[in-house]
């Protein structure tokens, strides 16, 4: 009788026990699903205002010569930069470039022809190849090392010109109409540098305020309207192609259009 109660008793904690670890592994595979899950589903995107330093509020920029050589029908021109108080390749030490896609090479000019993506100039001077009997607009900006553009009065240069029949550069008035130009984000993105994506732009001959121009910014889905000029951060982009318009709009509320009005672009993100 007594073997009997102790078999009984063993059987019982045996049941009991494979309960109790039946239970406790399906409440292990219902934790591991919910993180499974979350681990899945990718963070919403957000863009975020990002903190611009005061620093290089000397840093000066110039177009000191032109070049033009005759290359075939087209022309060859050569431009020469004047960099002052601002070190070319130097990497920026202000703490964002941690936190953004960052130049090995160091800080750079933007030279941005047409309003088309930009070219990275780690020296003072660029060639560009241009057809004869053509006219052109010219920015160019310095930028930090992680491609934050330097906004103070003297930091660029925008010129208007045309090459004329006989190959020749020839330097137009000053541009005055209000112009929108795109800077980043550019190209592909991969690994870490997909996590904060860089989102600035340009304007020239124009104020961004409540009650003047404003820019409209579309990031996918997501459309919101600036009317200070500062960067963002684009955070939680999904792998793929990340469409980014920019529309500048007028006092009235128009949509300006054109080149320096509307510009589309897009970029790869590849975690």
């Amino acid at each position: 009788m007594k073997k009997q109660i102790n078999a009984l008793m063993l059987a019982v904690g045996i049941a009991a026990f494979s309960a109790l670890t039946s239970c406790n592994q399906n409440r292990q595979n219902s934790s591991q699903q919910k993180l499974d899950s979350l681990a899945a589903e990718p963070e919403s995107l957000s863009i975020e205002a990002m903190q611009e330093t005061n620093d290089f509020q000397n840093a000066k920029l110039d177009i000191k010569n032109v070049k033009s050589e005759i290359a075939g029908d087209s022309v060859k021109l050569t431009f020469d930069f004047d960099v002052q108080n601002y070190e070319l390749t130097k990497q920026t030490e202000d703490g964002h470039k941690e936190h953004t896609a960052n130049s090995a090479e160091g800080q750079h000019i933007h030279f941005i022809l047409d309003n088309k993506p930009y070219v990275a100039l780690y020296k003072p001077t660029h060639s560009v190849t241009l057809a004869k009997n053509s006219e052109h607009v010219l920015l160019c900006f310095l930028s930090r090392s992680y491609h934050l553009s330097l906004k103070t009065p003297d930091a660029s240069v925008l010129v208007k010109f045309k090459v004329d029949a006989n190959g020749k550069y020839v330097k137009a008035e000053d541009p005055m109409d209000p112009m929108l130009f795109y800077s980043r984000p550019k190209g592909e993105y991969k690994g870490a540098d997909t996590e904060n994506l860089l989102l600035d732009f340009y304007v020239k001959n124009l104020n961004l305020s409540p009650n003047d121009y404003k820019v409209k910014v579309e990031v996918g889905d997501t459309t919101f309207t600036v009317d200070s000029w500062k960067p963002y951060l684009i955070k939680g982009a999904k792998a793929g192609d990340l469409e980014v318009k920019l529309s500048l709009i007028d006092p009235k509320g128009k949509e300006v259009g054109g080149t320096y009005g509307e510009i589309e672009r897009t970029s790869k993100i590849t975690p």
